[in-house]
């Protein structure tokens, strides 16, 4: 484990019994988030996730990236396997307690790795055509999805804006991006939970310039104007246990 795996004071519960089961690292990545009505969100979650609300309203995160060091423990990187950008569409949810993140959508560029989050965690992966190109501080960032008669597609130029902070239990920014669980529902119909573990996350604020953006198109609600509020994080590094039914 990353050494800064080791701390656990600020998780929100408790670190799971077993030994975690996959590791990542995240780099580049921006949080965008916009405020969306509870009501136009509810029935795309599972009963008996409930979407979480912050100040009467719930939010939807777009988050473009790149994941490095993608493996199953114990196994080394894998050349042309385990780094790959991601884009997600994610809610934010609760069960018994735990708040965590849903998944509307996740497009990547690798079809081994979209197979896998399928057929082991049950997430909703679509291959993907994903380019992210660096200038400096900024990355540029352009995704298609690969999937016939689905026109989703986003193109973005993000940068950080300020100094790296931790945020604060209660605050905005805590809510949106200290999730340590993902919920993903099986073909059964069973709801899983999937623990994670990482450091705080590393904020900077950020700026962004989204000259397209559909990938909440097939879900039916609107993602109005700019968003809301930008977070940038260069690199956090992540462990992640295998999914176990919860309902």
């Amino acid at each position: 484990m990353h050494s800064s795996l080791i701390h656990t004071d600020h998780r929100p519960w408790p670190m799971p019994r077993g030994p975690w089961t996959w590791r990542q690292s995240w780099r580049d990545l921006l949080f965008a988030h916009w405020p969306v009505p509870t009501s136009a969100l509810q029935h795309l979650v599972p009963s008996p996730l409930k979407i979480q609300e912050f100040d009467g309203t719930s939010w939807v995160g777009v988050v473009p990236f790149r994941m490095v060091g993608v493996t199953r423990r114990p196994l080394p990187d894998i050349p042309g396997l385990s780094a790959f950008p991601e884009l997600n569409l994610r809610l934010y949810v609760e069960h018994d307690g735990k708040p965590g993140v849903w998944f509307l959508s996740l497009d990547a560029t690798n079809p081994f790795a979209v197979w896998a989050a399928r057929t082991f965690f049950h997430l909703p992966y679509y291959r993907a055509d994903i380019s992210v190109t660096p200038d400096g501080q900024s990355i540029s960032y352009s995704c298609a999805r690969m999937t016939p008669g689905v026109p989703v597609r986003f193109e973005a130029r993000y940068e950080p804006t300020s100094e790296i902070y931790a945020s604060q239990p209660g605050s905005l920014d805590h809510f949106l991006t200290e999730r340590y669980c993902l919920y993903a529902q099986n073909g059964d119909g069973n709801i899983l939970r999937a623990e994670v573990h990482h450091p705080p996350w590393p904020l900077q604020r950020a700026r962004a310039e989204i000259t397209l953006n559909e990938i909440h198109v097939p879900h039916g609600f609107e993602l109005v104007g700019p968003p809301t509020i930008l977070h940038f994080a260069r690199r956090i590094d992540v462990v992640v246990w295998s999914p176990e039914r919860v309902v």
